[in-house]
């Protein structure tokens, strides 16, 4: 009977799946970012034989294909909290919490992935999920008129949620559960093309930010992207106008570096789309809405504590500039200057505990016999352990505003005060996230104790790494 219970990763990869297949019809653009994406992923490979095996060994190599990140804007806390729900059947938990209303974009937000490696290397599938705060529409009636209108709304199928029910009761859904589930599920992401308010209602909305029209406007929370990832964003930047995408000016997050760190992020504009909007009178009027756009990342290594305190202090530098150099230098070039301090090579992003690395045997090491080594970078050095990165599997706040911002117009680039609520967050999310640092940590030192284990080495139950 066992056999007929749906794994949490086979549902994972059917969603995704469906989901990728319904945004390439809606956005025929995405087919075409993919095709770029393969190509530019196989010559990559072709040109790094390091590179290859590297991801190899961490089963990175196999994922790759299958690789996306969604993202949905929610309106109310009850959204949240059932999305929650739903994402669990997939085995996808909420980790980290992001705070994007500092950078003039009115939500927060954490994202849902997988968080064990087991998982991750099934499907890396994630979805960055915000939501909107209401309290920062300054217009009193605005604000009650976008609560009421998302009070009106349902988000999920009815049976969407009875199946939630189902899974939450018996732990399980059956494989004919799971697929109906999938379906059901895949409704909440649709696109729909006519408004549930009036233009006039709309264009007040919109007035006072861009994304609180696109959360308040619709039926539910349409997926506004879907992104691969590539394993040269530059590559892929430099061919998309080739292809006839216009990709955005600046790619956000670090600099081409020979060691990826974290995150880079690049997008093609917002589509223009046609919506239908509501009168008054019954009838209806025509109008457009833009949100919906198209992004591809380039995941490097995650850093730890210390590297993400180095790596934020030199992106703050980079962007915080007088007028003078502002005028005269560009910002890429501001921030390759600044990342020159960043060590750009594995041994010394290790050495000095600046990124999280993945510890396995060597051929040499699974010969050897009980290693002798009096450390374990005695064990690297004589070729008997080795290290590979850990892939970042999170995203920045200053990196997602600004995919935001530049898809939401220049006439939008306004700042709120930071207004940080984890705890209001976390109330409506109905758990707490959980610490992407903990869950790398984790993954580093268990990979560390097995290979220490494997080596019959005298530091095994001595492997504590110190950040």
């Amino acid at each position: 009977m066992r056999a007929l219970h749906a794994d949490a990763d086979n549902i994972r990869t059917l969603f995704s799946r469906a989901m990728s297949d319904m945004y390439r019809a809606e956005v025929p653009q995405y087919g075409t970012l993919m095709e770029l994406v393969s190509e530019v992923n196989r010559a990559t490979l072709q040109q790094s034989e390091q590179l290859r095996e590297s991801l190899d060994r961490s089963d990175e190599l196999e994922r790759l294909s299958l690789e996306r990140h969604g993202a949905i804007r929610l309106g109310r806390p009850e959204e949240l909290f059932n999305v929650r729900r739903v994402f669990a059947v997939m085995g996808m938990h909420p980790v980290g919490y992001y705070d994007l209303s500092a950078a003039g974009v009115p939500v927060h937000a954490t994202a849902f992935r997988p968080i064990d490696d087991a998982a991750l290397r099934r499907n890396p599938f994630r979805v960055f999920t915000s939501l909107l705060r209401l309290e920062l529409i300054e217009d009193d009636a605005l604000r009650a008129a976008a609560q009421r209108i998302l009070g009106e709304r349902s988000i999920f199928t009815p049976r969407t949620l009875e199946l939630v029910e189902v899974f939450e009761t018996q732990g399980y859904l059956t494989v004919a559960q799971a697929e109906k589930f999938v379906g059901e599920a895949l409704e909440t992401f649709r696109w729909h093309s006519e408004a549930t308010v009036s233009l006039d209602v709309y264009q007040q909305l919109h007035d006072a930010h861009r994304l609180i029209a696109d959360v308040v406007s619709f039926r539910g929370p349409h997926i506004n992207h879907l992104t691969p990832r590539t394993l040269d964003i530059d590559a892929v930047q430099a061919g998309m106008p080739g292809r006839g995408i216009a990709p955005k000016a600046v790619i956000e997050g670090p600099p081409r570096r020979g060691c990826p760190i974290l995150l880079r992020q690049t997008s093609f504009k917002a589509l223009e789309e046609p919506i239908i909007f509501k009168r008054d009178d019954g009838t209806s009027a025509p109008g457009t809405h833009t949100a919906r756009f198209g992004e591809i990342e380039q995941r490097g290594v995650a850093l730890t504590p210390k590297g993400r305190a180095l790596y934020d202090a030199l992106l703050a530098s980079a962007r915080e500039t007088d007028g003078i150099e502002a005028s005269t230098r560009s910002y890429s070039e501001r921030l390759a200057e600044r990342f020159a301090a960043f060590p750009d090579d594995w041994a010394t992003l290790r050495q000095e505990g600046l990124a999280f690395f993945r510890y396995s045997v060597t051929e040499a090491g699974a010969g050897s016999g009980q290693a002798r080594a009096s450390s374990v970078d005695d064990l690297i050095a004589e070729g008997l352990l080795r290290f590979d990165p850990i892939i970042y599997e999170d995203f920045l706040p200053v990196s997602a505003a600004g995919i935001f911002q530049s898809n939401l117009g220049s006439e939008d680039q306004r700042t709120y005060a930071s207004n940080a609520n984890r705890s209001a967050f976390e109330a409506a999310l109905g758990a707490k996230v959980c610490d992407n640092m903990e869950l790398y940590a984790r993954a580093e030192q268990e990979s560390l104790q097995q290979a220490l284990l494997q080596l019959k080495s005298p530091h095994f139950g001595r492997t504590a790494i110190a950040r």
